[in-house]
């Protein structure tokens, strides 16, 4: 594949082309007739169309639909050999990354490869460099790669291609740096809307074309899709539920404020308010590697939980039912048919989940809560990098 992978989409039809290959990613495969019909267009000209995206290696034939007699037509769907997307997801202290066919299948998968991203362009850099270095020995051919995918947290502005986490310089997009060492198309985007639009694309989304997926790890985001359109918001800060001014405790946010709902609703709350019940003296499993002034991780607690240890569920309720009194909320402003909980936190499952119910039913309208149904994402560690996988894929043929 060339670099000018989109030059042989644009020109003349190159909407109805786009219109095409949206709807194979969307809804799968199609025969020419109800191509035809979705679109509202000529069996001829749809032909046509079929024919030139099949030549350029976007589509295939994948089969013939059965019939009672007569010619069997021809149904069309991505041809998988057209490429890779590579979605990259940035964390803390390390990067997963991911590598998808053109049809959104997952290739290759590896987490938690060590890394502290630096806020200088140099740090980057190294981290490209890195990644390269891993795709090579994984036996992806860079030539073949179409795009690359990048999650940042905090607030990302995909279109100017700016993180406010991470800034490099007014004169340096952290897209163009990403783009310009990888050699192909570099997009970026928030964790949360990545992981939104995996699931979506990918995960435990049927037919909903109203979802919201809650991102708690270490802090607390939101992704939205709304009308089967992933919500951005004017500059692309949208989902920063985290942050909404929600309770009366007098915790200062990394943000400046006090009372964000991240302070009582995320995996840095369950840090916290273990920590306080551990040195109040309260008894837990993690008790002992407390007192010997050994460093616990959030990720312990998380374990604790799922051996059933009494203080860190005791933890994840009070969280639980924090989150679920702002998902109440949520249900009531957006009328969602599917809330998705996702995020290192949801690993504790119904030891979350009940509280969060509990406190939905108490703190929503009934007759709207009804409509919504919760259910934790079905590709967990990997929502992120497979979510940039598929974004990348849309940003490069325009299809949002």
């Amino acid at each position: 594949m060339s670099n000018s992978f989109l030059d042989r989409i644009d020109g003349k039809n190159s909407v109805l082309k786009k219109q095409i290959l949206k709807l194979c990613i969307n809804e799968g495969d199609y025969s020419l007739a109800d191509l035809s019909k979705e679109l509202n267009t000529s069996i001829p000209t749809i032909t046509k169309l079929v024919g030139e995206l099949i030549e350029d290696g976007f589509l295939r034939e994948v089969g013939k639909i059965d019939t009672n007699g007569g010619r069997r037509p021809s149904i069309y769907g991505l041809n998988p050999s057209a490429g890779y997307f590579v979605g990259v997801d940035i964390r803390r202290k390390y990067f997963n990354y991911a590598v998808t066919d053109f049809k959104g299948t997952l290739i290759d998968f590896h987490e938690e490869v060590d890394f502290i991203v630096q806020n200088s362009e140099e740090s980057f850099r190294e981290l490209c460099r890195n990644l390269k270095t891993l795709l090579k020995e994984g036996g992806i051919d860079p030539e073949m790669v179409l795009a690359y995918g990048f999650n940042l947290t905090g607030r990302v502005n995909n279109e100017t291609g700016y993180c406010f986490t991470y800034f490099l310089g007014e004169d340096k997009p952290i897209a163009s740096v990403l783009s310009d060492e990888m050699g192909k198309p570099a997009f970026i985007d928030n964790d949360s809307r990545a992981m939104t639009y995996g699931e979506y694309i990918c995960g435990v989304a049927n037919d909903e074309k109203n979802m919201l997926f809650i991102n708690i790890s270490w802090g607390l985001g939101m992704g939205m899709i709304l009308d089967g359109k992933l919500s951005y918001g004017k500059s692309g800060f949208s989902g920063e539920v985290g942050h909404f001014t929600f309770l009366n405790n007098n915790q200062v946010c990394h943000c400046g404020k006090t009372g964000c709902l991240e302070t009582g609703a995320s995996g840095l709350a369950i840090y916290r308010i273990f920590m306080e019940k551990l040195k109040a003296g309260r008894n837990s499993i993690l008790s002992e590697k407390y007192n010997k002034g050994e460093e616990i991780h959030l990720e312990e607690i998380i374990d604790a939980v799922q051996e059933e240890d009494v203080l860190a569920i005791e933890t994840i309720e009070e969280i639980g039912t924090t989150l679920g009194m702002a998902i109440a909320g949520l249900i009531n402003i957006f009328n969602p048919e599917l809330i998705v909980l996702g995020g290192s936190v949801a690993k504790t499952k119904e030891f979350l989940l009940l509280p969060v119910r509990s406190s939905i039913q108490k703190h929503s309208l009934n007759i709207i809560n009804s409509d919504t149904t919760i259910k934790f994402s079905k590709l967990g560690d990997k929502a992120g990098t497979i979510g940039s996988c598929m974004l990348s894929r849309s940003k490069l043929l325009g299809l949002l």
